[in-house]
């Protein structure tokens, strides 16, 4: 065999895993959503629940769309289970590009990946836990007389989708922070110089990312400065650690 041919079918054999490694995700995702499938309502019963909390006694939800009332606690399930199947996914991603790292690289990357996990999942339930109670209570206490909340139950799936989103990639700060000192991109002293614009540009994203109320904003804001000081600490450690290391190995 020629030296073409075993790099074709190299990259063949790679091509395949990888096509293997996704049928393997999708399939994961596949099979939680027809576990799920039967429990959409309660599902979007409880999403709906920290505004229902707090909404005017004899109000409720409604749906402006003929088939709003099936379609969005179907895709509310769908997301749900893309989420929780992210671990799986993470791991399926973990073993196609683990041969192709060195152990160093892989005692580093394996703690990110489902680390990367964890946090999301803090954010989403921060978001949920934390500030949709507080930012639904600020806005019904806000609404003027004479209107009646009624909120479309598709309007209000997108929003907190949303707001899911924000806050799960916002708590992968630290992940990010490590990653750029790894790779040599900036260092943890320098982020430290850098603190003070930091501060700022998370009050900015808060801003873009959360309705505009100053309490959505700043409860992500904030959040977004605490774990940046913890990206700081850990990726000194991870810094430190593998330069131990470098030296044991001389």
């Amino acid at each position: 065999m020629t030296d073409e041919q075993s790099q074709g079918s190299s990259l063949f054999d790679h091509l395949l895993e990888l096509r293997n490694r996704l049928l393997a995700m999708v399939g994961s995702i596949l099979v939680i959503f027809a576990s799920l499938a039967y429990f959409a309502k309660d599902i979007y019963r409880a999403l709906a629940q920290p505004l229902v909390a707090v909404m005017p006694e004899g109000t409720n939800m409604i749906a402006t769309h003929v088939a709003s009332p099936f379609i969005a606690p179907f895709k509310l399930t769908l997301v749900v289970s893309i989420f929780l199947a992210m671990p799986y996914m993470l791991y399926q991603l973990w073993k196609f590009i683990a041969p192709g790292l060195y152990q160093n690289e892989k005692r580093l990357v394996a703690p990110l990946l489902f680390g990367s996990s964890f946090l999301f999942y803090a954010g989403i339930a921060f978001a949920y836990f934390i500030v949709f109670p507080l930012a639904f209570a600020f806005f019904n206490s806000v609404t003027p007389d004479g209107v009646v909340i009624a909120t479309d139950i598709s309007s209000y799936l997108d929003f907190v989708l949303k707001i899911f989103f924000a806050f799960g990639l916002a708590f992968e700060i630290p992940i990010a922070i490590i990653l750029m000192c790894w790779t040599g991109f900036t260092t943890p002293a320098k982020l430290r110089e850098k603190r003070p614009y930091v501060i700022v540009s998370v009050f900015i994203i808060g801003m873009l990312l959360t309705p505009p109320d100053v309490i959505s904003q700043t409860l992500l804001a904030i959040p977004m400065w605490l774990l940046f000081e913890l990206g700081i600490i850990l990726s000194s450690f991870y810094r430190k650690r593998e330069s131990d290391e470098e030296g044991l190995e001389e």
